[in-house]
């Protein structure tokens, strides 16, 4: 769209610009697209030889993209969606002010939605898809902080009640209030997407539109008429996820998705840009990005203006004022804007001679006029080949009067006087009182009344109320055990690395007749790393537009093969990116009722850490699929370093209230937890999702003892009795150990035994959260119910019987094994690994955090020293006998 240049710059000699037009396509013509890029390029070069100013050409002038002349009709009744907006506008606010009038402090945002309100009013009337649509529904991201407004709408569809108005942001009466957000965990039939952590909105709604895409090429549904909107504010532009992936989004021609960018120019404190223009500067972002931008500057009040322009002084004024000055102009009188805007210029000040003080503060933001906001959104709908981004002007806290509106404050807003109060009815033409304005009314015009029968009418012709989330029950058929079979007999001679065990069992569901096609493998680009690449052949890698050059490795059986309808994300380098993938496949069975079964592998280091909010909003979202970290662990990477070796992911993800988290050792192990994520979450449809910690360190897996399902699960078993040739041992304890540490405890063991004669028991503790959560809903059962038999938690129970001393090893800070210590019925000593890695061998690592068999040993003799089963001298033999160093600084702090 370069339509600004052209129709708001005044030609002063229109021949002379015809006769350049007819030269270039004469060019074109004549000699060609090639020769005529080089005219432009020394045209181009020849002007900065001369300091002649042009503007970038990814940005144009400060005016709307669409001139007046180009708009489609409107198809509306003006009138009927003016009214429903004021009755929109008042109940959204009413709910905020009696909210904090009896629960002072509450909280809750008035200026966002007054701001937005046309933005998101004319969407709802004329454009987003409900679920009851033939396209099955649009996706649409609404802006966090709006809410209120989306609340107030929904009441006067009769979709929420006034009770819950009442209750906004107190709802832990589950169903009798509302969320402050969107949240779809506690709203689960309302919201389809949490958006107020900011960024995550406009990140989720790109990889939403591409997801859409992939699930039409695969043939699972049919999304070619479904649209994905995010709406956000021009403040929230500055935080990286929001911007940080847009080329995805033009490189993958997403035109079923359009951004709607709120510019009211300010964010929490101030000023988004006060000495500069956001728009503009957005607008350059996004050109540069590839993506279709429609600017919505200015209102319809300006177009006889802009008409009578002929030598740009009005169009040059706009570009020059900065976003600070817009600002004042939005709370100043008339006459301030005619001395500080027009007065500047004698031509300008004789443009609005004609206009009264009281006219000019009338002169509409282009947000604010619906059928400026009508022509872009069709514009959006009609563009194909690249996403489209509306840079929509607004007013924070419009209509809101002098307490809030273009305020610094507007954000923190959450009351009005009652003098502001009754400006507001007055402007909305409301039929309320004055003396009602100390405890304000909600105000529903009946459910018979035209203006709700319009608003109905609108919704039924789209498909039905929006938002709404519609989880439609669509349990899958599960592969029998016996597919799994092999994997619990053990790795027999071979070696093998978890995520190799991992990969044989993904690609032995990716085969499944009916199963196979809903598995989505996402990789963040390395594939290779975690023994991948035979899903190249096996499934494909999905790319919109297939494989348009021969791979430099075709030759190779496993060569990198994209294609329009492959199975496999390859995301390239974004854990953003790629857990955006993960949570629209993860819940697409909400989305589209088609469920989908995603398996994101990463590198363990870079999971939570990096994408932590986007973990947090996967589980309010009521995600489901497998996260899998693999090289995981502190100790299990050869060479790497402070950076890529993760000892506290199982800690983090304890965090989370929906995810599920193992650290499996063997084969038998993760096959066990993979079958019960897919029991749980597609067969008993569970909204969590499981996190699996895998590393890359070969090894021999044994099979499976009998009986042990259950304790793997659970999140312990024993996996070694005690050594059956120790007769008389001197004493006995229990050892702990998990995921890849498991091993040094089974070494130890043969060390304490060979040669101290000390009897252990060998417990693989799977998942240290699954075990604390458990014992903490026996512990709250209890405390709950003080004339019931006590539940006795699980962990107390396989360890009662005879209450050995424990040492706990993992290859994660010792505080992961530490949160089961207060149901632990013995004394217990946690070893792990905290402090910063560092690049070396497995083996000195394991040293050097002290995790290895040998100090593991070490640990179980001075525990069992302190309990009296041993002496003293026993633990300085074992120190001198490993070449302890009791010298060596603590790994913590070296």
């Amino acid at each position: 769209m370069a339509s600004g240049f052209v129709d708001y710059l005044p030609d002063s000699d229109p021949s002379e610009t015809q006769e350049w037009i007819e030269s270039f396509d004469a060019v074109v013509q004549r000699s060609g697209r090639d020769r005529a890029h080089f005219l432009l390029g020394q045209l181009l070069k020849n002007s900065l030889k001369d300091r002649f100013h042009l503007p970038q050409l990814v940005q144009t002038p400060y005016v709307n993209t669409i001139p007046a002349h180009a708009e489609p009709l409107f198809p509306g009744d003006e009138a009927m969606e003016k009214r429903l907006r004021r009755l929109v506008r008042w109940n959204a606010v009413v709910m905020v002010l009696r909210a904090n009038q009896r629960n002072p402090g509450i909280g809750g945002h008035l200026a966002t939605y007054a701001s937005a309100a046309t933005l998101v009013e004319v969407g709802f009337n004329h454009f987003f898809q409900g679920k009851d649509a033939p396209s099955g529904g649009d996706q649409i991201y609404f802006q966090g902080h709006a809410a209120p407004g989306i609340y107030a709408r929904a009441f006067l569809e009769g979709r929420i009640s006034r009770e819950q108005l009442e209750n906004f942001r107190r709802e832990v009466q589950p169903g009798q209030g509302l969320s402050s957000y969107p949240h779809p965990w506690l709203m689960p039939d309302f919201w389809e997407f949490p958006t107020v952590s900011m960024g995550l909105g406009p990140l989720g709604a790109i990889y939403q539109a591409r997801f859409n895409r992939y699930l039409h090429a695969r043939g699972i549904k049919d999304t070619s008429n479904a649209r994905v909107w995010a709406f956000l504010g021009d403040g929230e532009t500055d935080e990286p996820e929001s911007l940080g992936s847009l080329s995805i989004a033009a490189r993958e021609k997403l035109d079923n998705l359009t951004f709607v960018i709120n510019c009211n120019l300010q964010r929490l404190d101030g000023p988004v840009r006060g000495n500069g223009k956001i728009i503009q500067e957005l607008e350059t972002v996004f050109r540069g990005a590839g993506w279709n931008v429609i600017k919505v500057v200015w209102g319809g009040e300006w177009d006889p203006l802009l008409a009578q322009d002929h030598q740009g002084v009005l169009v040059r004024r706009m570009n020059e004022v900065v976003d600070g000055e817009f600002q004042r102009y939005s709370v100043e009188d008339g006459a301030y804007i005619r001395e500080h805007f027009f007065g500047v210029n004698p031509q300008l000040a004789s443009m609005v001679s004609h206009l009264s003080d009281s006219d000019l503060p009338r002169l509409r933001r282009g947000g604010h006029d619906v059928r400026k906001v009508h022509a872009a959104y069709r514009a959006a709908m009609e563009s194909t080949g690249a996403p489209t981004v509306i840079l929509a002007k607004t007013v924070k806290g419009w209509t809101l009067g002098s307490s809030a509106q273009g305020r610094n404050a507007a954000h923190q807003a959450k009351n009005l006087s009652e003098t502001d109060l009754g400006v507001f009815r007055d402007l909305l033409q409301l039929p309320i009182d004055d003396d009602r304005l100390a405890d304000p009314p909600f105000f529903h015009p009946g459910p018979k009344s035209p203006e709700v029968e319009y608003l109905l009418e609108r919704r039924a012709a789209l498909g039905g109320p929006v938002p709404r989330r519609l989880f439609r029950s669509h349990p899958l058929e599960l592969p029998p055990p016996e597919t799994f079979g092999d994997f619990l007999e053990g790795s027999g001679e071979q070696e093998a690395s978890t995520t190799m065990v991992f990969v044989r069992i993904l690609a032995s569901l990716l085969r499944h007749e009916t199963l196979g096609r809903r598995v989505v493998p996402i990789i963040p680009d390395e594939a290779r790393t975690f023994g991948m690449e035979a899903l190249f052949r096996q499934v494909g890698i999905y790319s919109s537009v297939g494989q348009l050059y021969e791979p430099v490795d075709r030759h190779m059986l496993l060569y990198y093969k994209e294609s329009k309808d492959g199975q496999v994300l390859e995301e390239g380098i974004t854990e953003a990116g790629a857990l955006s993938s993960f949570i629209a496949a993860g819940t697409a069975g909400a989305n589209h009722g088609e469920p989908m079964i995603p398996f994101y592998i990463f590198y363990s280091m870079f999971g939570f850490q990096r994408v932590g909010d986007l973990l947090w909003a996967a589980g309010d979202q009521r995600a489901r699929g497998f996260l899998l970290g693999a090289t995981a662990g502190r100790t299990t990477l050869n060479g790497e370093g402070l950076q890529h070796q993760d000892g506290h992911h199982h800690l983090l993800m304890s965090t989370l209230p929906t995810c599920v988290a193992y650290d499996p050792a063997f084969a038998f192990e993760l096959v066990l937890i993979i079958q019960d994520g897919l029991r749980r979450m597609y067969e008993n449809e569970e909204e969590i999702y499981y996190y699996l910690s895998i590393s890359n360190e070969n090894y021999l897996h044994p099979k499976m003892p009998e009986g042990v399902e259950a304790g793997v699960l659970q999140g312990l078993y024993r996996f070694l009795e005690f050594p059956a040739n120790l007769a008389e041992p001197r004493a006995q304890l229990r050892l702990f150990g998990s995921g890849a540490i498991l091993r040094e405890a089974i070494r130890a063991r043969e060390i304490l035994a060979e040669q101290f004669g000390v009897a252990a028991e060998v417990w693989s503790a799977t998942s240290y959260n699954q075990i604390r959560r458990e014992a903490m809903d026996a512990e709250r059962w209890n405390r709950l119910h003080p004339k019931e038999a006590p539940r006795v938690p699980y962990v107390s129970q396989v360890l009662d019987a005879a209450p050995l001393p424990i040492v706990a090893a993992s290859d994660y800070m010792a505080i992961v094994p530490d949160q089961i210590r207060a149901w632990v019925p013995a004394p217990m000593v946690s070893l792990g690994t905290d402090g910063y890695g560092r690049s070396d061998t497995r083996t000195a690592l394991r040293r050097h955090f002290e995790v290895d068999a040998e100090c593991i040993a070490l640990a179980a003799l001075e525990l069992l020293a302190q309990e009296g089963a041993v002496a003293r001298e026993l633990v300085s033999e074992a120190i001198s006998k490993f070449g302890i160093d009791p010298q060596k600084p603590a790994p913590a702090s070296a």
